[in-house]
């Protein structure tokens, strides 16, 4: 028998109930079923996989013209997918889009991403999960990026449809000619050029400031999410949660090992 009801989406972010980016693609998903809205109260950037339990976890429902929008969570993004599968769906969610963050999330940014995290948590329900980023060297248009991105995510979800997938989709600086095409590209494990600012408050004491100006590479990989974003091009990356190093694993498991 088929499942007649709408398709159930669920809507995170590591930005904020209020981001705009959040907004836009809320506005987008809508069209193509029932969306829930679980987003942090406040900003939750770099986060990673922050989750939440040595204290209660405080949500606030956010009304807009009278009408349900959504549930501000005081707590990270992971916490935002846990609560938005396990409460606030009326069911279990069909899919799960985290973003649209403002800022890329190429290359390691992937690790520190409180946007890719959130993803990951619905992956480790089984669900179909994807992070959604854009780039913000010029003036982001995110309801253009939530209109690609809507059609990825529907194209995606035909041709590679075994459920539970983990995708990363990152938009480059918006034009007005708009993306050059898509990639679909693996992740560059490549340091970006950072520094630490130290600096003294009206007491002399030091304190300091982390990530004030990354800079991306000169030469960045070929043929990776970096490369392929710095060129105009819409990156698709699919992401796995399984951190083990197969190939040292197997070696290791040919030898023989004692603690004499």
């Amino acid at each position: 028998m088929e499942n007649d009801d709408p398709m159930q989406i669920l809507l995170v972010n590591d930005d904020g109930i209020h981001a705009p980016g959040l907004r836009a693609m809320y506005r987008v998903l809508k069209t193509f079923g029932d969306v829930e809205v679980v987003a942090p109260l406040i900003e939750q950037s770099g986060m990673s996989h922050r989750i939440t339990y040595l204290h209660p976890i405080m949500v606030k429902e956010i009304l807009e013209d009278g009408q349900h929008y959504g549930w501000a969570v005081d707590g990270s993004p992971a916490d935002c997918t846990k609560m938005g599968v396990l409460e606030f769906c009326t069911r279990e969610p069909d899919l799960i889009v985290s973003g649209i963050n403002s800022g890329s999330n190429v290359g390691i940014n992937v690790l520190y991403s409180g946007t890719v995290a959130a993803a990951i948590e619905g992956a480790f329900f089984g669900i179909t999960s994807f992070a959604v980023s854009q780039a913000q060297g010029t003036p982001p248009d995110y309801d253009a990026a939530a209109r690609y991105a809507a059609k990825l995510i529907q194209q995606i979800r035909e041709r590679v449809p075994e459920r539970g997938r983990l995708w990363s989709i990152n938009f480059p600086d918006s034009t007005p000619e708009g993306p050059r095409g898509v990639r679909f590209a693996p992740m560059a494990v490549q340091r970006l050029a950072d520094r630490v600012e130290k600096r003294l408050d009206p007491r002399g004491r030091p304190y300091y400031w982390s990530g004030l100006n990354p800079t991306r590479p000169q030469t960045p990989q070929p043929e990776t999410d970096l490369k392929d974003i710095m060129e105009g091009y819409v990156t698709v990356t699919p992401l796995h949660f399984d951190l083990t190093e197969t190939n040292v694993l197997s070696r290791c498991r040919e030898l023989q090992w004692n603690f004499e």
